[in-house]
């Protein structure tokens, strides 16, 4: 659901919403939701899409022609790939502090 095609919460909801919001979070009973520790099976991007932007990039023709036979979707496969390499590069970069 889009969140321009959901419905405005209502005010019994948004009050409640406003009790939970001002709790400390030690004081709010996590003990029917517990926290995941085992991520074996996890799926990316089940309900999170994020914002795509279309862009024109020169690859090679061998390139492309390896990601299509090989992809049905071959576009997110080169995203995927793209992805994993940034994220790498995320990990392995030293962290910038601000100053």
């Amino acid at each position: 659901m889009k969140s321009w095609d959901m419905k405005p919460a209502t005010r019994d909801i948004s009050a409640e919403l406003a009790v939970i919001d001002a709790m400390a979070e030690e004081d709010i009973d996590f003990s029917d939701a517990p926290e995941i520790t085992d991520w074996t099976g996890a799926v990316r991007g089940k309900f999170y899409r994020p914002e795509k932007h279309a862009v024109t990039i020169r690859l090679d023709s061998d390139v492309v022609a390896w990601f299509k036979a090989s992809e049905p979707k071959y576009q997110t496969a080169v995203n995927r790939v793209l992805r994993d390499y940034m994220v790498s590069h995320l990990e392995a970069a030293p962290r910038k502090t601000g100053s």
